[in-house]
C-alpha cells in the first residue's frame, strides 16, 4: 500500500510526534486537574493551537506550570513540524519520492530483464544498445544529478542506489532478471556485484567490466560468464584498423547495433516451432526466404562452428548464429514465429 511505502517515514514522525504532545497533554490535564477525558483534550487542542479560547476552568498553580511547558513544547514542535512540511513540499521532495515508488513499482513488475550497475560512459553505450534493440533493462546509478538529466533525455529506469548494496539489487528486481551487467569503475566494486548477483540469482547471465588483467580471474571464480576490458579492446581495435582497416570496417557493420546497419542473432534450439526442432541447417536455411545467412553453430557442449556443415542437426541445447539485416531478421521471426 502506498500509506506503508517507506519514504512516508517523515509524516509518520510529525503524525507521531503531534499524538505524543496531544495525549501528554490530555492525560496530564486529567491528572493534575482531575478533568474528565472531553475537557481535557479541548484544553490540550486550545493550547498547543493558541486559539485563545477561555480555559474549561480554574488552572491550579501545577495546571498553570504544565500549561505553560505544554505551550512552549507544542510551539517549538509545531514550529518543527510546519517547516519540515512546507519543505517536503515547496522543495520538490514529495515528487522525488513518488517517482521512485513508481519506477520500484515497474521493476517490481519487470522480468527477463537486464540490470546495469554504473552509468559511466560504459554504462551508457551499453543502456543506448540495449536500448535501440527494445530490450527491458533497469540502471543502477548513485549519482542523482546524472539520473535527473537522463530521466528528462530518456524513457530509462534508473534506481538510485549502490550497486554493492544487497539492497540496491533487490530493488533492481535482481531474483528476476535474466543478464546483469557491471559497469562499475572500480575491479572491486565490479567483483562484489557479482558475487552479490549470482547468490541472488543462480541463472542470471553477468557480463563484467575489468579494468586490469589481475581481476579477471577473480571475477571469473566470482561467477561472471565473460569480463570485458574496454580499455584493452579499443586499443586493439585501433590497431586493428591500421593493419586491416577493411576487415574492420566490414566486422563494425555487421556487430549487434539495433537498427543501424546488420545484426547477428542466435536462436536457440527451444525457440524454434516444433516443427523445426530436429532439422539439419540446410532444412533451417531461410536465405532464399528471409535474406539471412546461418553463419554458426554452437552445441550443446559449448563447442563453436563457424560456415557450419549444411548436415549438422540442430539438437536440444544448442543454437545457430543468423547474420541479416534488421529487417530480415523480422521477416525470420515472423516466418518461422519465433519471440
Amino acid at each position: 500500500m502506498l500509506l506503508n511505502y517507506r519514504f512516508f517515514y517523515r509524516i509518520y514522525y510529525f503524525i507521531f510526534l503531534l499524538l505524543l504532545i496531544t495525549t501528554g497533554g490530555t492525560v496530564g490535564y486529567m491528572l493534575i486537574e482531575d478533568w474528565n477525558l472531553i475537557d481535557s483534550f479541548y484544553m490540550t487542542i486550545i493550547t498547543i493551537s493558541t486559539v485563545g479560547f477561555s480555559e474549561v476552568g480554574d488552572l491550579s498553580i501545577y495546571g498553570k506550570l504544565f500549561t505553560s511547558f505544554l505551550i512552549i513544547s507544542s510551539f517549538g514542535t509545531f514550529a518543527y513540524v510546519l517547516s519540515a512540511i512546507t519543505k517536503y513540499l515547496v522543495g520538490g521532495e514529495y515528487k522525488k519520492y513518488f517517482k521512485e515508488y513508481k519506477t520500484i513499482k515497474k521493476v517490481n513488475k519487470m522480468e527477463n530483464h537486464v540490470i546495469i550497475c554504473g552509468f559511466g560512459r560504459v554504462g551508457k553505450q551499453v543502456a543506448e544498445d540495449l536500448h535501440s534493440q527494445g530490450s527491458m533493462f533497469v540502471i543502477i546509478e548513485s549519482n542523482q544529478e546524472l539520473i535527473e538529466e537522463y530521466s528528462m533525455k530518456h524513457d530509462y529506469i534508473f534506481v538510485n542506489g549502490d550497486a554493492t548494496h544487497d539492497e540496491d539489487l533487490k530493488k533492481a528486481g535482481i531474483e528476476t532478471a535474466r543478464g546483469l551487467i557491471t559497469c562499475l569503475p572500480k575491479d572491486a566494486d565490479n567483483l562484489y556485484a557479482v558475487l552479490a548477483g549470482r547468490e541472488f540469482n543462480s541463472s542470471v547471465l553477468i557480463i563484467s567490466r575489468a579494468s586490469y588483467y589481475s581481476a579477471v580471474s577473480k571475477l571469473k571464480l566470482a561467477g561472471a560468464n565473460n569480463i570485458i576490458m574496454p580499455d584493452s579492446i579499443g586499443g586493439s581495435h585501433m590497431a586493428s584498423l591500421i593493419v586491416n582497416a577493411d576487415v574492420m570496417e566490414f566486422l563494425d557493420i555487421i556487430r549487434v547495433q539495433g537498427n543501424r546497419g546488420a545484426n547477428v542473432e542466435s536462436i536457440t534450439f527451444e525457440q524454434l516451432p516444433s516443427e523445426l526442432q530436429g532439422k539439419t541447417i540446410e532444412e533451417l536455411d531461410s536465405k532464399k526466404i528471409t535474406g539471412v545467412t546461418i553463419i554458426g553453430y554452437k552445441t550443446k557442449d559449448g563447442d563453436y562452428q563457424i560456415n557450419p556443415d549444411i548436415d549438422i542437426v540442430v539438437v536440444p541445447g544448442s543454437k545457430i548464429f543468423v547474420l541479416g539485416k534488421s529487417e530480415q531478421i523480422d521477416h525470420l521471426h515472423d516466418h518461422y514465429g519465433i519471440n
